[in-house]
């Protein structure tokens, strides 16, 4: 691929797509076509993203399209909104009907594969519709399997058959009937509840996946009836498709708390006609720049703008996890996402919909998944080689006793090695360890903290070592008058009024600070000969009196003795008719939460906190000094910072991660240079979004220790996942090989196991830590 080749964007929708693994196994088939740059398939939301060249994106999608149906033929393809600049979100609530390719309209056998682990929930039909709106007119009835995901349809009729075959194998242990006859009530219960996943075995087999779920059951079940186990046979089918039931329900369950975090798209906006006051209610993909729009009350806002008429409190919860509604007044910057509380909006759009912030954040979210964590191609590659090893033990099981131990009968031993076969699958960890990771992004999400991939929220449990910047991320940015020292028998508003009236015609961000902390009307009568001089200051008369305002240069040019303060700052001397009234200090304030942020890190098991910073070593020290900082290193150009925070890396072990936080616009070498870089309060900011790993959507400092705690949380529970599950299986596997476990306890240890690690998964959702 040339690098001078327009890159487009293009998203397909996968219905049916149910689990990490099969996710996974499309995510390297399309990766490996000509054309594609680069591609990921998130399966919470089912979308496979992937950018192609523009000269070749239409065949390039296609042969993508083919892909996916040679390794997992069930899936339903639909086409969402080609965009070669802001990506459309799988929560897209409008219906594109018109792009929606139907490249698969089969028998709407839904899988949910792990096929890549050698195992393939296939025929897994769900009718969810997909909250977040995807409404493509498909009747999603037929299935071939059951699903992880079950509408209500699918649930009553796997229940009648989950009735009808109990209600005949019971007739069947009860009723007189001997020999054929009787044969014949099992294999009719088996087949109403277990005949979908026979041949959905038999259709993985023709594709040349054997060792997958269905395999593994069919086996199992038919190995019984040819051992005499016929009520056990049926008995295992039917609990089984009972324990896939409730999991179907718990991953269901997940699904929609995960995606209910990023429930912020917009449906519409209502946009003004003409120069009258009429209103046409269109997407936000139709609105261009320069529109202007209504947002009513209870409304959310659907494109980023400045705000024209109205005032309102908006809730701005869902984008920064504040709590507390933010005022709006005409001038107002106003943000996709947030939700009108009360007035009506009008608002210039200064954003398309797929360059806004609500776009940008749930394309970050969505592509999350990726960027996999260590743990999960750790149980990828684990699922890989587990299940054919362990038919192949279990093969040696069945064979090796019998022909070796006196007394040891084909039967029994056959037996154990169909319960050992049983428990083999890895469902728990394949289906829960994604849904842990993605949930752990989402309850970050909720808090205000995007987080680009699990591989960085694993990487945030290994900080050692936080770096800030300090202007914009530990200090507001903002200068203000900290300190007002009148002199000469003035009082601190006499000082305060000859400042302001002195600073009044200037635009320095010093004068402002002067004029903001006044607050007051400055008076314009009596005041004239106004005169700024450069690099000193500003001269004006006031009723016929001179007024002096500026640094000690000017002090010093016009001969006034003045008292240098020892508090660190920048001064402004202020003298009248020659004599000296004080001064005042401006500097840039701390933010409120950020010694408490220094604070938390520590007791997260921060080993060294560090501030870099361009300004003076003494205005330096001094924030670092109030703040508990570490380490200060001050005087700093942007290319020093790198060198810095390398001198920084070097001192550390290589086990340790180190973080740096900086604004995201300034900072981006040194963003890219951190094991994790963090974008403050990057809101809007397109260039904090694209330089860091982690953009934290508030001023707030102390959001990083969130971060680290839902970091922290997230791998607790999928590492009890992961050794629950192993440990379960072990126990079982044993207790199968010593003719302890019969296959009931076996198929618990495999469906039970994986209902419980999803609810696990599920309790990361409920991280609201700020």
């Amino acid at each position: 691929m040339g690098t001078g080749q327009e890159q487009v964007k293009r998203e397909l929708l996968l219905d049916g797509l149910d689990c990490a693994n099969c996710a996974l196994k499309i995510e390297n088939g399309v990766k490996k076509i000509k054309g594609i740059s680069d591609c990921s398939v998130n399966f919470v939301t089912k979308t496979l993203s992937m950018h192609t060249t523009s000269d070749m994106d239409e065949q390039v999608v296609e042969e993508a399209k083919r892909k996916v149906l040679r390794l997992e033929p069930h899936i339903r393809i639909s086409e969402k909104g080609k965009s070669s600049q802001g990506s459309r979100s799988s929560a897209d609530s409008i219906n594109h009907t018109n792009d929606h390719v139907h490249a698969h309209a089969g028998s709407g056998a839904h899988t949910h594969g792990h096929t890549s682990s050698g195992h393939d929930h296939a025929g897994h039909s769900h009718d969810n519709a997909h909250d977040h709106g995807h409404a493509d007119g498909h009747d999603h009835d037929a299935h071939a399997g059951h699903s992880h995901e079950h509408g209500a349809g699918q649930t009553k009729v796997l229940l009648a058959r989950l009735a009808a075959g109990s209600v005949l194998v019971a007739a069947a242990i009860w009723s007189p009937l001997e020999g054929w006859a009787q044969l014949a009530l099992y294999v009719v219960a088996y087949l109403i509840a277990g005949g979908d996943i026979v041949l959905q075995a038999f259709k993985n087999i023709i594709r040349g996946q054997v060792f997958d779920e269905y395999f593994l059951m069919s086996v199992a079940t038919i190995g019984a009836f040819a051992i005499g186990q016929y009520p056990e046979g049926v008995a295992v089918m039917l609990f089984y498709q009972l324990g896939e039931l409730f999991q179907g329900l718990a991953v269901n369950r997940s699904r929609k708390s995960i995606q209910s975090l990023m429930d912020i798209r917009p449906d519409y906006a209502n946009m003004l006609i003409g120069a009258g006051e009429e209103t046409k209610r269109v997407s936000p993909d139709e609105v261009r720049i320069g529109d202007r729009i209504v947002v009513k009350a209870g409304e959310r806002v659907p494109l980023d703008g400045i705000v024209k008429a109205g005032r309102s409190m908006v809730d701005t919860s869902a984008l920064t996890g504040e709590s507390v509604p933010r005022e709006l007044e005409p001038g107002s910057n106003v943000l996709s996402g947030f939700v009108n509380k009360n007035g009506m909006l009008t608002i210039e759009v200064t954003k398309t919909f797929g360059e806004s912030t609500v776009s940008k954040i749930l394309d970050l979210v969505q592509n999350a998944s990726s960027r996999k964590a260590k743990t999960e191609h750790f149980i990828s590659k684990f699922a890989r080689y587990y299940t054919p090893v362990v038919v192949i033990l279990a093969a040696l099981i069945a064979l090796v006793p019998p022909l070796v131990l006196s007394g040891a009968t084909f039967a029994d031993w056959i037996y154990r090695a169909l319960v050992f076969l049983v428990i083999s699958c890895p469902c728990a960890l394949v289906v829960s360890i994604p849904l842990g990771f993605f949930g752990g992004i989402g309850a970050a999400s909720r808090n205000g903290i995007l987080i680009k991939g699990s591989n960085y929220l694993e990487a945030l449990n290994d900080v050692k070592v936080v770096v800030f910047d300090k202007t914009g991320t530990l200090t507001k940015g903002v200068f203000k008058v900290t300190a007002v020292r009148p002199e000469g028998g003035r009082t601190e508003d006499e000082l305060m009024e000859l400042a302001a009236i002195a600073e009044a015609h200037s635009n320095h961000p010093i004068a402002e600070s002067i004029r903001a902390a006044w607050a007051k009307d400055i008076r314009t009568q009596g005041v004239d000969d106004y005169d700024e001089v450069a690099g000193h200051g500003i001269k004006v008369s006031v009723d016929g009196r001179e007024v002096l305002a500026g640094n000690a240069k000017l002090m010093e040019q016009s001969g006034i003795s003045y008292t240098t303060p020892q508090t660190v700052g920048t001064v402004v001397h202020v003298a009248e008719s020659g004599s000296y009234v004080g001064h005042l200090i401006i500097a840039d304030e701390v933010k409120d939460d950020a010694a408490a942020a220094i604070q938390a890190l520590k007791k997260l098991g921060i080993r060294k906190t560090v501030m870099l910073t361009g300004d003076a070593k003494a205005v330096g020290e001094a924030v670092g000094r109030e703040l508990g900082v570490d380490e200060v290193y001050a005087e700093l150009l942007p290319q020093h910072k790198v060198e810095q925070l390398e001198r920084l890396e070097a001192a550390k072990s290589p086990k340790e991660k180190m973080v740096f936080v900086g604004d995201g616009i300034n900072d981006t070498p040194v963003l890219a240079r951190a094991d994790v870089g963090v974008a403050m309060g990057g809101l809007g900011s397109d260039a904090a979004i694209e330089a860091a790993d982690v953009v934290i959507m508030t001023d707030e400092p102390s959001r990083l220790a969130s971060a680290i705690r839902i970091a922290k949380r997230t791998r607790t529970i999928v590492w009890q996942n992961i050794g629950f599950a192993l440990g379960v299986k072990a126990i079982f596997l044993l207790l199968g090989v010593f003719g302890i476990a019969t296959m009931w306890e076996a198929v618990f240890s495999d469906v039970g196991v994986t209902v419980l690690a999803v609810l696990n998964a599920m309790r990361v959702l409920r991280v609201k830590d700020i």
